[in-house]
C-alpha cells in the first residue's frame, strides 16, 4: 500500500465550475435587453423575464452581491423588500461573468458583450503587443483604448437611435480609458455625493420619452476590500446604499424602470497560510512562470516559452483541490469567458496560458509583487455564488 503522502488527489473537474449565465441572464445581457425594449436596432432581449419600459435606469453598486444582501436584512430593509422583484419578479439573481471583477464586469455591462469578446478578461492581463501586464481597471501601462476594445457601447447605439443616454457618476471617472471603452455614449454628468447622483439620475430619466441612464456607487466595494463584508464599516456603507436606492426609487418619473445590480459579490479570506497561499514564496508555483496576472481568486498565469504544459501540470497538482485549473484553450472551450462562438481571437493571448479560479475560501496572493492587493480582507473574481450572483432588483413607476 502506498503512503498517502504520495497520492495526488484528483483535481476539480472543469465541468463542475458553475458557468455564468451568458446569453440568458448575465450582466452582458442587461443593457441589450433594455435597449431592445426601447426599439434600438440590433439589440436582443436576452433576459426574457424583463418587461420593456420607456425609461430605464441602471444603478450599479460596486460589490453588492446577492448573497451579501440576503445576509444583511436589518442593514438593507429597502433592498431586502425588493429581493422578490429581482430578474423580472422571479426572485432570482443574474450572474456577473468571469472573472467577477470590476473592469471586466463594467465592460460587459456597457458593451453588452461577454469578456471573451470585449477583451477585458481580468484585473491584470498580458498585453501581447508589449509583453507587459496591463491593469485594466487603472489602465496602466497605457494602451490605445479604441484598439483594446473596439466595439461600440450600448449607450452609443442607443443615443444613435434617438434614446436619451446619460451616465451619472463621480467626476473622477469622466475621462478614464475604462469609461471610454465601457460606458461612453450620450452625456456624462459628474456628481460627488451619492445623493446628488440619485437626484440627477431621476432628472435625466425625465428628459425624454425614451431614456437610458446609468449611475454608479463605489464605496461599498472599498469598505469590503479593506475591512471585510461583515465589518461595521461595510454594514454602514450598505445602510447608506439602501437609503440611496430608496431615494432614487421615490423620484422615478412616469413609465420608468429602475434596476439595481452589481459587478460582483465578495468573500472574506482569513489571514493564515491555509487560506492565503503566497506565490512569491512557493518555488513550485513559480517554476516556469514569466508573469502572474489576474487577482487572488482569478489568476492568469503566463508561462515562459515551452513551459505551459509543465506549469499546468504543476498548478493542478498543487492547487487542483482548491482551484479550478484550466489551460487557456480549456477555459475558452468551457465557456468561462463567454460562448466559444463569440470569442474574439484578438483576446486570445491576453488570457493566461493557465487560468486558475478559486473554488474554496482561499486566495493566491503575491506578497512582493502585489502588496496592497495581498492585504485585502474582502476579495472576488471567481465563479462561486458569493462572487458571481448579483441582484437585478426592480422598481417601476
Amino acid at each position: 500500500m502506498a503512503y498517502a503522502a504520495w497520492d495526488h488527489p484528483e483535481p476539480l473537474a472543469l465541468g463542475s465550475a458553475p458557468l455564468p449565465e451568458y446569453g440568458i441572464g448575465s450582466l452582458a445581457d442587461l443593457l441589450p435587453t433594455l435597449a431592445a425594449g426601447m426599439a434600438v436596432p440590433g439589440m436582443t432581449a436576452s433576459i426574457t423575464e424583463l418587461t420593456p419600459a420607456d425609461r430605464n435606469c441602471v444603478f450599479l453598486v460596486d460589490g453588492l452581491g446577492w448573497e451579501q444582501i440576503k445576509a444583511h436584512p436589518d442593514e438593507a430593509p429597502f433592498l431586502t423588500a425588493l429581493l422578490g422583484s429581482s430578474r423580472g419578479g422571479t426572485g432570482r439573481p443574474i450572474t456577473a461573468g468571469y472573472p467577477a471583477t470590476t473592469a471586466t464586469s463594467l465592460a460587459s455591462v456597457g458593451t453588452g458583450l461577454p469578456p471573451g469578446a470585449h477583451g477585458l478578461p481580468g484585473y491584470t492581463v498580458r498585453n501581447p503587443a508589449t509583453g507587459q501586464l496591463m491593469n485594466q481597471l487603472r489602465w496602466q501601462p497605457w494602451s490605445d483604448p479604441a484598439a483594446w476594445q473596439p466595439y461600440p457601447t450600448v449607450f452609443q447605439l442607443a443615443a444613435d437611435a434617438g434614446v436619451h443616454s446619460a451616465q451619472v457618476s463621480s467626476p473622477t471617472f469622466q475621462h478614464t480609458p475604462l469609461t471610454k471603452v465601457a460606458l461612453s455614449g450620450g452625456t456624462f454628468h459628474g456628481r460627488l455625493t451619492g445623493e446628488e447622483r440619485m437626484d440627477l439620475a431621476a432628472e435625466q430619466l425625465a428628459v425624454a420619452d425614451r431614456a437610458l441612464v446609468y449611475t454608479y456607487y463605489a464605496e461599498l466595494d472599498g469598505a469590503g476590500h479593506r475591512y471585510g463584508v461583515d465589518s461595521d464599516t461595510w454594514r454602514g456603507q450598505l445602510m447608506h446604499v439602501d437609503r440611496l436606492v430608496q431615494r432614487l426609487a421615490e423620484q422615478l418619473p412616469p413609465r420608468s424602470a429602475l434596476y439595481v445590480t452589481a459587478d460582483h459579490g465578495m468573500v472574506d479570506i482569513p489571514f493564515d497560510e491555509q487560506h492565503r497561499i503566497d506565490f512569491d514564496e512557493d518555488w513550485e508555483l513559480k517554476a516556469g512562470v514569466a508573469l502572474l496576472g489576474g487577482e487572488g481568486r482569478a489568476r492568469h498565469v503566463y508561462a515562459v516559452p515551452g513551459a505551459s504544459n509543465d506549469v499546468l501540470t504543476c498548478w493542478r497538482e498543487v492547487l487542483g483541490e482548491q482551484f479550478w485549473v484550466a489551460s487557456r484553450d480549456e477555459a475558452i472551450a468551457a465557456g468561462w469567458f463567454g460562448p466559444p462562438d463569440r470569442f474574439d481571437q484578438r483576446v486570445y493571448e491576453r488570457i493566461g496560458d493557465v487560468v486558475a479560479a478559486a473554488h474554496d475560501d482561499v486566495l493566491l496572493i503575491a506578497s512582493e509583487r502585489e502588496p496592497k492587493e495581498s492585504a485585502m480582507v474582502g476579495n472576488h473574481g471567481s465563479m462561486t455564488p458569493a462572487e458571481q450572483l448579483v441582484p437585478l432588483l426592480e422598481v417601476r413607476s
